[in-house]
């Protein structure tokens, strides 16, 4: 039994429900961090000394910290062979996409847009960097709209780990009121990936309470 430390509105914690629905494994979530508090306790402290959600454990095992880590444990551990391939080269297509994802999506996303959009105050909100991050950002996900122009999914044919680390920003993205640019297989990637019931009911979650 996998026990996962993290809200459900966090989209880290997101990423890794959705990675734990598809693969059908059994969980219990404990709600910690933002109005639940609870992550600088010494207990938390002890598994994760950063104070950041999510932790996981694997039955007895230790503690697991940092979301791609623990993406790539359970696919290690429990993916099939199209999830997370066995052979070296083929997982490193799949690795390198998450990378991408999350080193350049989620980092031109979170902070600078959503953040800036949803959990400033109006009042405070700057329009014209927002704007420019939003540019800054198309320019990233152009990339994407070249490879999914070509591929069903990120990394190729299959639905990968890379789709986890990608596909759980783009319910946030393509919600909040931001001018964004016309990306067509980046749209019809993201309508495919709504019809997936571990990214409907992990991913497509009311983010009202995290609005300033």
């Amino acid at each position: 039994m996998l026990t996962i430390w993290g809200r459900r509105t966090s989209s880290n914690v997101q990423a890794v429900m959705w990675c734990i629905a598809e693969l059908d494994l059994p969980y219990d979530r404990i709600d910690i961090g933002h109005r639940f508090g609870g992550n600088d306790t010494p207990e938390f402290l002890a598994m994760n000394p950063n104070g950041k959600i999510p932790v996981i454990r694997d039955g007895d095992g230790p503690p697991i910290w940092e979301t791609g880590a623990i993406l790539r444990y359970l696919s290690s551990v429990y993916a099939p062979d199209a999830f997370w391939p066995d052979d070296p080269v083929a997982r490193s297509q799949v690795d390198r996409w998450a990378e991408w994802a999350k080193l350049n999506v989620a980092v031109g996303f979170t902070v600078p847009i959503f953040w800036s959009v949803v959990r400033t105050p109006a009042a405070e909100r700057d329009w014209p960097q927002i704007a420019q991050a939003v540019g800054r950002l198309a320019e990233v996900l152009a990339v994407a709209e070249h490879q999914l122009s070509e591929h069903a999914f990120l990394a190729g044919p299959d639905f990968t780990l890379a789709d986890i680390q990608l596909g759980h920003l783009l319910y946030r993205y393509f919600d909040i009121e931001i001018e964004r640019p016309d990306l067509p297989a980046l749209r019809a990637y993201y309508d495919r990936l709504k019809e997936r019931a571990a990214f409907a009911e992990h991913v497509m979650i009311s983010y009202d309470e995290l609005r300033a």
